[in-house]
């Protein structure tokens, strides 16, 4: 399965150690499914992995961003691309549905509501299915 983890979900799995997203962790370590990121997506968790809350040292912060560079995939942008894609409310997230459709991405996955929410936009809808890491974590495909 082609993934997008948005910020917080790349946390959970490599700060946090959250059980909820391990299974995600583990089909990514496994190959069973591969993630998706971009410059400005990686870009995002650089400056999020700076933020005090995290007291991460330069050592821990490195490490942190070395193992997500291992498990993921780059997917830039081409010349000229254009998506129709909802548009998220908050515009920090735009980031992460222009990449799930430049990546042809099976599940954009997030706990932030803003995207969530884009899940059931009617007009437009989201270039795949946006959930939350427990809904993946039962996907057939993708945790077994």
């Amino acid at each position: 399965m082609r993934l997008i983890l948005d910020t917080n979900v790349v946390l959970d799995i490599l700060f946090f150690a959250d059980p909820r997203s391990a299974p995600l962790y583990d089909a990514l370590l496994s190959r069973r499914s591969i993630c998706f990121t971009d410059a400005p997506c990686f870009a995002e968790l650089e400056r999020v992995t700076t933020y005090p809350e995290f007291a991460l040292d330069a050592a821990a912060r490195t490490d942190l961003l070395q193992r997500y560079r291992c498990l993921a995939s780059a997917c830039e942008p081409v010349s000229g691309e254009t998506f129709i894609i909802p548009t998220c409310r908050d515009p920090d997230d735009q980031k992460f549905l222009v990449l799930a459709a430049r990546s042809q991405g099976d599940l954009l996955i997030t706990r932030d509501k803003h995207l969530l929410k884009l899940s059931r936009h009617r007009r437009i809808p989201p270039p795949c299915p946006i959930v939350t890491p427990e809904i993946a974590c039962r996907h057939p495909t993708l945790c077994n």
